[in-house]
Order: C-alpha cells, then sequence, then structure tokens
C-alpha cells in the first residue's frame, strides 16, 4: 500500500480567499510540488531540481 504524503504549505502563503498556495512533501527519493487549488496535479523533482528552479526564478 503506498504512503499517503504528509502535504505542508508554504509559509508565504497569505490564507486569503482565492489565493492559491504552494504545497510541498517529501518521499523517499523525490519532492512532491503542488498547487492548492489543483491537489490532484502535482510536480515531481529532486532538490536539486527545485534549488535550480527557484536560482531560475530569482534571477529573472
Amino acid at each position: 500500500m503506498p504512503r499517503l504524503l504528509d502535504w505542508q504549505k508554504s509559509s508565504f502563503s497569505g490564507g486569503g480567499e482565492g489565493n492559491a498556495c504552494l504545497e510541498l512533501a517529501t518521499s523517499a527519493h523525490a519532492l512532491q510540488l503542488r498547487e492548492s487549488d489543483d491537489p490532484t496535479t502535482t510536480l515531481t523533482t529532486t532538490p536539486a531540481g527545485l534549488q535550480a528552479l527557484i536560482h531560475s526564478l530569482k534571477t529573472e
């Protein structure tokens, strides 16, 4: 039976109405990301992949 993921909401989430939040969960070999407005769609990446994405977004 697959292990259920423990999703954590971003600390930058404003919590206001209509605002989507980024949620993150970890599994044995990957990170899972999803938007709270669409929790059935997830992005799977590695810690290095997420670090590269964040670095790229910060430099834009």
